[in-house]
């Protein structure tokens, strides 16, 4: 089985067909509500939908899955049909003997085994692919049995934690400054470097560890959400993000004024000249983008033309998608309206970013020396600075609850202020919301992390970001005056 997903914005190009034209197939494509990356099974040999599987692909459409998921879950079941093909089987027809021999050739056998954390998506995948089928009479029953309470009995029965990594303040400035500024571990400027852009590998990194968020909530950010645009006073700054963030749940972030001023620096000595140099392809490509001539920084809201029609957006609504094409006039011509740019003028993907970051890994290990601080055996991940963001955050709240008290007797206080104590001054609560979490008990996790001597310093967040002798207690300020100031 060959497997394909819709990308409606490559009908133009490649349709070629007397029977239908691009246009029509992609407003046939819109009002049937079928998203780009929703999976399409084809079989083989005859290239022809396999409708069963189809329609699994047009029921996750339906329920509004971004894109990258809805691609994900294709996968999932590309590689399950794949592994069933070599067993003689196929999806429709397999028993519970086959899936628990893919779940086993996923976990034990393959060249790289996936970990029980990632089975337990594809599990989670599995039932509720076969869950589709027997709703729909597809199927009479499930191929694997049910466990207690209806759970998928093929899935982890272990429920892991979540992989908590965090960086203290040296490792993150040898991350930052070395493996993405290029500098030497004695802080000087290694004249053998050979990166592109550290300063946007700087902003980047400040960007993240500043606002705590996800990495599409930080990289996706447009300029005028920064206050990096005409007419806008500068400092700290505020955007609601939306579209850009997990399950679409909407929230205020914070940008400190030093994780500003660093992407400031990058607008100011990096970014126009990757504009100037890509704004020609730009301009060819012009058709294809959302050409921004009116953006209303009050109201939040960007108008233009895309496909030849006038458009308008709320910013926050604005998926990863979208902000990657949206362009304006800028002084060398058309230029992303995104803060952060590649080498084609628009807004960096996730492989880009994940490419930042090895190439930074690989430089870090190399210079390491005596002075170089303790590096993990795993790859650091830009998730960590939202971990790390957490632990410093909810540290630095529950010390300033704390005061002058003895440790243990404000431990006890502490405690009893989180079962008694107002919802809005909880630190914990505090720093949920901050990370946007569904619910405090993801938060809790972070908790047996916040004793940990090692990883502590005097003060929280203290030059962190930027340059300056500047400190990132004024996030916590910012946190509690806005709880404070909550009805």
């Amino acid at each position: 089985m060959d497997l394909a997903f819709v990308q409606s914005g490559l009908l133009e190009r490649f349709l070629d067909s007397d029977v239908i034209s691009a246009a029509e197939v992609e407003a046939l494509l819109k009002r049937r509500g079928v998203l780009d990356g929703t999976p399409v099974f084809l079989d083989e040999e005859t290239q022809m939908p396999v409708p069963p599987l189809c329609e699994y692909g047009r029921y996750l459409s339906t329920a509004l899955l971004d894109e990258t998921t809805l691609k994900d879950y294709g996968r999932a079941v590309g590689r399950l049909d794949d592994h069933l093909a070599g067993l003689g089987s196929d999806v429709l027809s397999a028993v519970e003997s086959d899936l628990v021999s893919y779940r086993d050739q996923r976990t034990r056998w393959q060249k790289k085994p996936i970990g029980w954390s990632a089975w337990g998506k594809e599990s989670f995948v599995q039932d509720d692919l076969y869950g589709f089928l027997v709703d729909r009479k597809i199927l009479t029953h499930r191929p694997a049995r049910v466990a207690a309470r209806g759970r998928n009995a093929l899935a982890p029965q272990v429920r892991s934690s979540m992989d908590i990594r965090h960086l203290n303040f040296e490792q993150y400035r040898y991350f930052r400054d070395v493996g993405l500024g290029g500098q030497l571990p004695d802080a000087t400027v290694d004249q053998h470097f050979r990166g592109w852009s550290p300063l946007r590998g700087r902003a980047g990194s400040d960007l993240a560890l500043g606002t705590g968020g996800r990495w599409r909530e930080w990289s996706t950010v447009l300029l005028p959400e920064m206050g990096l645009w005409p007419g806008m006073p500068g400092g700290a700054a505020e955007y609601t993000v939306q579209a850009c963030a997990k399950y679409g749940k909407a929230r205020t972030i914070y940008v400190p004024e030093d994780a500003v001023a660093s992407a400031d620096l990058f607008c100011l000595l990096e970014r126009p000249d990757i504009v100037r140099r890509a704004a020609r392809g730009l301009e060819r490509k012009a058709r294809d983008l959302f050409v921004v001539g009116e953006v209303d920084v009050a109201g939040g809201r960007v108008r233009g033309i895309l496909d030849g029609v006038v458009r308008e957006f709320q910013m926050s609504a604005m998926p990863a998608k979208m902000r990657r094409i949206t362009v304006h006039e800028g002084e060398f011509g058309l230029e992303a309206l995104s803060l952060f740019v590649c080498r084609g003028g628009l807004m960096p993907g996730a492989d880009a970013w994940k490419g930042y970051r090895h190439r930074a890994w690989t430089r870090m290990t190399e210079l390491a020396d005596r002075t170089t601080p303790h590096l993990p055996a795993r790859r650091w991940r830009w998730h960590d600075l939202r971990h790390t963001y957490a632990l410093q955050l909810l540290t630095y709240l529950e010390n300033a609850m704390d005061g002058e008290e003895p440790d243990m007797q404000a431990r006890r206080r502490r405690h009893r202020s989180y079962l008694t104590g107002h919802i809005r001054h909880n630190p914990l609560l505090i720093v949920s919301r901050r990370l946007g979490h569904s619910s405090p008990e993801t938060t809790y996790q972070y908790l047996q992390y916040t004793d940990d001597l090692i990883n502590e310093f005097e003060a929280a967040f203290s030059s962190w970001v930027g340059d300056d002798q500047a400190t990132y207690a004024e996030i916590a300020s910012h946190s509690l005056a806005s709880t404070k100031g909550a009805r």
